[in-house]
């Protein structure tokens, strides 16, 4: 990387970021864009959040500008909004001790920026623009770093993951999302700090690794963190899952587990952390989702990707009434997401060893659909009867008897679906209510 790929073009900046800052310039004190948003800027990505960073203290800014929110003015910063847009400005500052391993016991103004850098966690996030003199302030070399796609450590590595545990899976994450390489003495540092690791509560662990999902190969993030012994802080059988062989296939049920994340295209984060649980029982899967403060809806539609890809029969002696059923389970709208996964999987093992799995996998997906289209009945509300018609026809009163009657309906109709007529479905209904009597 040349000085002159270091250049921000003036129309790179948003004209509302820009005036943040000469608004704060004109009044006397220095103003910056800092950390992900010049890394991005620098890198040529998109940028999803502008800060700014000044030497101007909370009250000074609140009096700058017309509308402005004390969002955390106590830690300095205050959300400058422009045209209904929010920009957050923080006075420059540095901090006291990490006692918990999460937050700095104090924090307190300063007047150097290079002092407010300090206390950042990576290089890369640790350069500070001045929109208004188009000048860098650089001084961890973060741009070099950069240039090198190293992710190190500003200073001294052990100090800043004791600082805050959650930046040796930031470390990782990093890796991945800017494919770039962990540099050896900052990766060196990871595992005597774990135990500051240890206090980071689930719902950051969680967060970091939706964030993780981002990247086009966020198997970087996991090696990383096997490697580092993170993966076993998090969870054990997931660690365990690095030591055990994969079933047709070259590798551990890990290295399998990554490649088909790898495969699975960025957008969906619960559809490639599917991925990473392909090789554990729906129980345990719930189990980590909960303990892991996924969303009750995430974790439900986590264990149900997992199960029904593991479960997917393939093979052409599979009967149609085997699949519907394996339907009926799956959902006609979690057949799209379910197919997606375990192609991916095909792919994956296909690649490995050469073996051509696509194509009773098609077949199957094939007949899933032929399935679908002629909209075979797969719940009971689908049926040509309901239980009111049972209690008209067979003198039934809401009961466990009705109840039995009905889902012997339902088998019927997922053995064979012609048998989804009235007549056939009463008739059937008698012969089951009889057997239930007996």
């Amino acid at each position: 990387m040349t000085e002159e790929r270091f250049r921000i073009a003036h129309g790179a900046v948003p004209e509302a970021v820009r005036d943040v800052c000469q608004t704060i310039h004109r009044a006397g004190h220095g103003a910056w864009i800092v950390g992900g948003c010049v890394r991005d800027l620098l890198l040529g990505r998109p940028v999803a959040d502008w800060d700014v960073c000044t030497s101007a203290r909370p009250e000074q800014v609140q009096k700058l500008f017309r509308h402005v929110i004390p969002t955390g003015i106590k830690h300095g910063t205050v959300t400058v909004v422009l045209d209904r847009v929010h920009y957050e400005v923080t006075t420059l500052r540095g901090e006291g001790a990490y006692s918990d391993g999460r937050r700095p016991d104090e924090v307190y103004f300063v007047d150097d920026v290079r002092e407010d850098l300090a206390r950042r966690d990576f290089t890369v996030n640790a350069i500070a623009y001045d929109v208004a003199r188009d000048e860098f302030m650089d001084p961890f070399e973060g741009r070099l770093d950069l240039s090198r796609r190293v992710v190190r450590a500003v200073g001294d590595g052990n100090e800043r993951f004791r600082e805050d545990g959650l930046r040796v899976l930031r470390a990782a994450r990093f890796a991945a999302t800017l494919e770039f390489e962990l540099d050896a003495a900052t990766r060196d540092a990871i595992r005597p700090n774990l135990p500051t690791f240890r206090r980071v509560s689930r719902e950051r662990i969680h967060d970091e690794w939706l964030k993780t999902m981002k990247a086009r190969r966020p198997s970087r993030a996991f090696v990383i963190m096997n490697e580092t012994g993170i993966l076993d802080e998090i969870d054990a059988e997931l660690a365990r899952a690095s030591r055990l062989q994969a079933p047709d296939f070259n590798g551990t049920q890990l290295d399998l587990a990554l490649a088909v994340m790898d495969a699975i295209a960025p957008g969906d984060a619960i559809l490639r952390l599917s991925a990473l649980f392909l090789a554990m029982p729906e129980k345990f899967v719930l189990r980590y989702a909960k303990e892991n403060k996924f969303s009750t809806r995430d974790g439900a539609r986590l264990a149900h990707l997992t199960e029904c890809v593991r479960t997917l029969p393939i093979g052409g002696d599979t009967s149609d009434a085997t699949l519907r059923r394996w339907l009926k389970r799956a959902t006609r709208e979690g057949v799209a997401d379910i197919a997606t996964v375990a192609r991916a999987r095909a792919t994956v093992l296909a690649a490995r060893d050469g073996i051509v799995r696509s194509e009773p996998l098609e077949a199957t997906l094939a007949r899933i659909e032929a399935i679908r289209a002629r909209r075979d009945p797969l719940e009971p509300g689908e049926l040509a009867v309901n239980g009111e018609d049972l209690q008209r026809e067979l003198g039934l009163a809401p009961s466990k008897e009705l109840g039995l009657v009905l889902r012997a309906l339902m088998e019927a109709a997922l053995d064979d679906p012609a048998v989804n007529t009235r007549e056939s479905l009463l008739e059937a209904a008698k012969l089951a209510l009889a057997d239930a009597r007996r």
